[in-house]
């Protein structure tokens, strides 16, 4: 059987700027697990995403090269969201909509994709993936699922649900419209994942959370999320096998991967609480994890939290003394509590009816601790010589 491979994770754009390489990172474990030692020493700020924004271009048409002359009645061809930017057209029947593939089943396929000019960028005869599980190329997720048993089908499709403005170096280019030919040859159920062996989990686990690395490259981190989501329910499915402690070990090292790499999407979508919660997940497995230790101070410090952030970049400070983003984000928070700190001293001074003489700072410092005092006295004063007087007049009608 085939695997996702091209059709989806592809070759992940070279970057060109240090600023790029730290960012990824950052962001996510990196995809080549030899270099991740290296990168683990650099942190860098989680709000740069590292790569130019992409050439504008006017919106992709279907093109005679990729559909032939059928290609050229409109009648033929199923909008398959309604925005004209995803179609198909059936060009070899199938034997009905009963034999229809259902979500979660791992469907075989075979596929042949081209750019526009005709040139030809993928051709797989087998193609295995998890229906639903945008494990693949989204256009090609959204229509094999109306594809039935046998059928042949053209579909065309824009760059939003292609590789997008990144593209797939070196063969497609950025806001690249392709056209699929895809045939159905086969569904059948997913494993059960209680049954999976300790290194079928693993490596199940690890392709979702690297398709997850694959849509965090691409900026779109809601479908990042979803993958890492699915690795996620992977890793903590129920299991009828007994797993070695080595296995063991290594689920559990690609769960805090996932939930790290979940944090870093989730902070890309300012969802903060969620974030919050990925890296408390990842702290209780290790609680010296530097990523989440930073990321769990970022998302305090967006919060607005800077006294419990502080601690946390500390500790993390701790653990990597080196590390210079730390120290910059280590640096710029402290600034932030103290001027939060002077605000609040400030407001609570004119709730007192103390506010500070603006033009006489100097003045008003040694005059206003004796004011309250004295009025304090003078009202006592008052109340006692009241108290004296009433209990002479009550001792006199005695």
């Amino acid at each position: 059987s085939g695997s996702p491979g091209r059709a989806g994770t592809g070759t992940e754009p070279s970057p060109t700027t240090d600023a790029a390489q730290l960012d990824a990172a950052e962001d996510f474990e990196v995809l080549e697990e030899e270099e991740e030692e290296e990168d683990l020493s650099e942190l860098p700020p989680l709000e740069d995403v590292g790569r130019p924004p992409a050439p504008p271009r006017e919106d992709a048409q279907p093109s005679e090269q990729g559909g032939g002359e059928a290609a050229e009645d409109p009648q033929e061809w199923l909008d398959v969201l309604g925005s004209g930017l995803l179609k198909k057209k059936t060009l070899v029947p199938g034997q009905g909509v009963d034999t229809r593939p259902r979500k979660g089943q791992d469907v075989t396929v075979r596929l042949k994709a081209t750019l526009e000019d005709g040139s030809v960028v993928e051709e797989n005869p087998a193609l295995t993936f998890t229906l639903g599980d945008c494990d693949v190329l989204q256009a090609l997720d959204l229509c094999v699922q109306l594809l039935e048993m046998g059928e042949t089908a053209l579909i065309m499709s824009d760059a939003k649900y292609c590789y997008g403005a990144q593209g797939r170096s070196p063969d497609v280019p950025p806001n690249a419209a392709l056209a699929l030919e895809v045939e159905l040859l086969g569904a059948r159920d997913a494993p059960d994942l209680e049954l999976l062996s300790g290194k079928e989990k693993i490596e199940l686990a690890n392709r979702k959370r690297e398709r997850g690395n694959f849509f965090y490259q691409q900026a779109d981190y809601v479908l990042a999320i979803n993958s890492y989501d699915i690795a996620l329910k992977v890793i903590g499915s129920s299991s009828k096998v007994d797993f070695s402690p080595d296995e063991e070990a290594e689920l559990l090292d690609v769960k805090v991967k996932c939930l790290n790499n979940l944090a870093a999407s989730q902070l890309k979508l300012d969802h903060y609480e969620a974030a919050l919660k990925s890296c408390n997940l990842v702290l209780e497995h290790q609680p010296g994890n530097i990523k989440a230790l930073f990321r769990k101070g970022k998302v305090l410090a967006q919060q607005g939290e800077y006294r419990e952030a502080i601690p946390i970049l500390k500790a993390a400070l701790k653990l990597e003394p080196s590390n210079k983003t730390i120290h910059a984000e280590l640096s710029k928070l402290v600034k932030k509590h103290a001027d939060q700190k002077n605000v609040e001293t400030e407001m609570y001074r004119k709730m007192l009816g103390n506010p500070r003489a603006a033009g006489a700072p100097g003045k008003c410092k040694d005059k206003l601790p004796w004011s309250i005092p004295w009025k304090w006295l003078f009202g006592a004063t008052a109340i006692a010589l009241g108290g004296v007087a009433l209990s002479v007049v009550i001792a006199a009608r005695n």
